[in-house]
């Protein structure tokens, strides 16, 4: 069993490895997810305006340094939220 890895990898998914959006994943049956372990973080969502460019910019620099855990714990999160919402 694969573990999520605890440093950062450079590997970024592509668009044909993951489906469009959450939707999409009612139809895919994931393996069982075994949480072994969970740690509490500060978040703050800022709410930001900037210029396109600006925007572009640190999406680029985003998606240099986000590592495979990032993109799972998006994908896990997001999976939850529209389980949830799909419940009501």
């Amino acid at each position: 069993m694969k573990k999520t890895p605890t440093t950062p990898t450079k590997h970024c998914p592509t668009s044909k490895d993951a489906p469009a959006s959450t939707a999409a994943l009612k139809d895919l049956h994931l393996p069982i997810i075994k949480i072994v372990s969970e740690e509490e973080e500060m978040h703050v969502k800022l709410g930001l305006e900037m210029e396109d460019e600006t925007h572009k910019m640190l999406v680029k620099w985003g998606k240099e340094v986000a590592s495979d855990e990032d993109y799972i714990n998006i994908a896990i999160s997001d999976g939850i939220k529209h389980l949830i919402s799909s419940d009501k």
